[in-house]
């Protein structure tokens, strides 16, 4: 059976840590709000599924967050647990410094010049970056199943 990863994008994660301004995403027939997404993660993890949080999502997350209103000091505490436990690679995230391979010169040379056609079609760069990422752990392990 394929181990499966699980990449968390920005849009995603901001609607799991319920992030004012940001708890849904998607298109209108196919919204992602808190509960949907709550389920999804835990059904994932309950069924064996690794988690990634790609650089790429804890900035722009942390942007979110930074910006956002309210009290956020429950909200930077769990965004900021994620990030250590990613860190650590405390089951079930990956740790972070397999993604430490994509920043290497060349590495980033390639990117770029992926994103320069993808770009005119409104990818952004952390988009690409992000597809980087679940195409670099596709590759690592043809065993492995990602999302």
């Amino acid at each position: 059976m394929k181990q499966k990863v699980v990449i968390i994008d920005t849009s995603i994660l901001c609607a799991w840590l319920r992030v004012p301004g940001k708890e849904t995403c998607g298109p209108d027939n196919d919204r992602w709000d808190y509960q949907r997404t709550h389920d999804k993660i835990d059904e994932e993890i309950k069924q064996g599924a690794l988690l990634v949080l790609p650089m790429t999502t804890i900035i722009e997350s942390g942007n979110h967050i930074a910006q956002s209103v309210g009290d956020k000091h429950e909200l930077v505490k769990r965004f900021a647990d994620h990030i250590e436990d990613t860190i650590d690679g405390s089951s079930p995230w990956v740790s972070f410094s397999q993604q430490s391979q994509l920043m290497t010169g060349d590495a980033l040379r390639r990117m770029l010049a992926k994103w320069r056609s993808t770009a005119v079609g409104g990818q952004s760069l952390g988009d690409a970056l992000i597809v980087e990422i679940a195409d670099f752990y596709g590759r690592k392990n043809e065993t492995c199943n990602v999302e």
